[in-house]
């Protein structure tokens, strides 16, 4: 960018000099066309760079807040825990990809296309789905359909959401929105899809016989279906009931810290609480419909294979 600047620049003094008879009229219009153009090339230069500066300013206290890590290192160490090359790893990466992802966000926010929100959402399911799919890795396509669930789970909560007009259908609501119910589904379903199948190996003999005697793997499975859900939405709602009395959420505080009434903190944060009760309840819910024909032949006799791995 500097050599382009002194190319530029060059080419200016070459034209000064050259062509003494020319008009005087049109040099001088030329020469003032030239200077112009140099002038707001190294402009649009220094802004280029402005928000770098802007960013590295702005990581002054990100990377002062490190010493509290530092000082989780420090006791693993002593302790003799192991964990020490975890913590840095975890927060070399944790910077990295939050600076990465700021970058990103900055980029659609600042297009406003509705193809964007998409891609963005479709990339946060792929990556819920594989995670969640990985606690449930005994479940055949566990992966496909841990997705499926959450993805079926948070449309259909953020279609209600923007048809009532909670949030404008726009890159800067719609993305943090869909990343926060997406990950709280993620959490939820990987646990129910767990859950569900290592409560059917434990009581294997109890489901054949329901099945024997006619029953559907609906009904066979139904006190199994409802302890995993029991389970795995218990702290989405153990959350819910304590909100405010123990800790205040990271939404809540994020707009407090950023000057936000409190009163208008809360009506947020109510918004937030009712849409990851909605999102995490569909979202569950779908995955053990989904799971059952992993679980269960043509025949609705138990896929043995399915429950011999531990």
């Amino acid at each position: 960018m500097v050599q382009s600047q002194k190319h530029l620049f060059f080419f200016t003094c070459i034209y000064l000099s050259s062509d003494p008879n020319h008009h005087r009229k049109h040099k001088t219009t030329n020469l003032s066309s030239l200077l112009t153009v140099n002038f707001a090339f190294q402009g649009s230069f220094t802004m280029d760079l402005s928000w770098m500066v802007e960013f590295l300013k702005g990581m002054v206290k990100p990377v002062a807040a490190t010493a509290v890590v530092l000082m989780a290192v420090l006791l693993s160490y002593f302790q003799k825990l192991g964990l020490e090359g975890e913590m840095v790893y975890s927060i070399l990466r944790a910077f990295l990809q939050l600076s990465v992802i700021g970058f990103v966000l900055q980029f659609i926010f600042s297009q406003n296309n509705s193809g964007w929100i998409l891609l963005a959402y479709l990339f946060m399911v792929s990556v819920a789905g594989y995670t969640a799919g990985q606690r449930a890795k005994h479940i055949p396509r566990g992966k496909y359909v841990a997705g499926a669930s959450i993805l079926v789970g948070t449309s259909v909560t953020m279609f209600l959401l923007v048809v009532l007009n909670v949030f404008p259908f726009a890159p800067r609501y719609i993305i943090p929105v869909a990343g926060m119910m997406v990950g709280n589904a993620m959490t939820v379903t990987g646990v129910t899809m767990k859950r569900l199948r290592d409560d059917i190996r434990t009581q294997m003999n109890l489901v054949e016989t329901a099945l024997a005697l006619g029953a559907t793997p609906r009904q066979a499975t139904l006190q199994q279906v409802k302890r995993a859900l029991v389970i795995a939405l218990s702290p989405v709602l153990d959350n819910a009931k304590t909100v405010g009395l123990i800790s205040l959420p990271g939404a809540m505080t994020g707009l407090i810290m950023g000057g936000a009434s409190p009163l208008e903190a809360i009506q947020l944060q109510i918004v937030v609480m009712n849409m990851l009760i909605g999102a995490s309840t569909v979202s569950s819910i779908m995955s053990t419909y989904l799971c059952w024909p992993a679980f269960f032949t043509k025949a609705f006799q138990l896929e043995t294979k399915v429950f011999s791995a531990e």
